[in-house]
């Protein structure tokens, strides 16, 4: 016997498509602001961000893929265009010459100091300011879970 798809309900339609859209805008409201302001693309930032969180501001390619959730690809081409704008550099690993770090710059550093004012300030316009301090901590418990199920998947 063939088993059926349990279609999503009205309520719980209406929680996903809003999911959705919310998303959908917010991302890109934030990346036109950032972009506008800064010439940073979104990709831009999040390298960026990845980079300058780490104590010497350098991750393994593939470390860095997995953070972003890019494809190998994807990480290549972009970390390419991102080099030639002189915000990151590729640096050989001398333990495993199959391997590469990439590295930000010290103008990659300049362009996260000067985008991240602007970035904070529209998160918390378009996101934090929106919501009460307890919707607020109920959002990041119920992102939490379902992260914690995507991570589970991934096992």
């Amino acid at each position: 016997m063939a088993e059926t798809t349990p279609w999503l309900t009205e309520t719980e339609q209406h929680a996903w498509r809003s999911f959705v859209r919310l998303h959908d805008k917010l991302v890109n409201r934030l990346a036109r602001e950032v972009q506008a302001e800064s010439g940073l693309s979104v990709a831009d930032y999040g390298v960026l961000v990845h980079l300058t969180e780490v104590p010497d501001g350098r991750l393994r390619v593939l470390e860095l893929a997995k953070a972003l959730e890019w494809e190998k690809s994807r990480i290549s081409h972009h970390i390419g265009r991102m080099a030639k704008r002189g915000l990151v550099v590729r640096d050989g690993c001398p333990s495993d010459g199959r391997a590469a770090f990439i590295v930000v710059t010290p103008a990659g550093r300049e362009a996260i100091a000067a985008a991240a004012p602007r970035h904070v300030e529209a998160v918390r316009r378009l996101f934090i300011n929106p919501l009460t301090p307890a919707e607020l901590a109920m959002l990041a418990q119920i992102s939490n879970r379902i992260l914690d199920e995507l991570e589970k998947e991934c096992e």
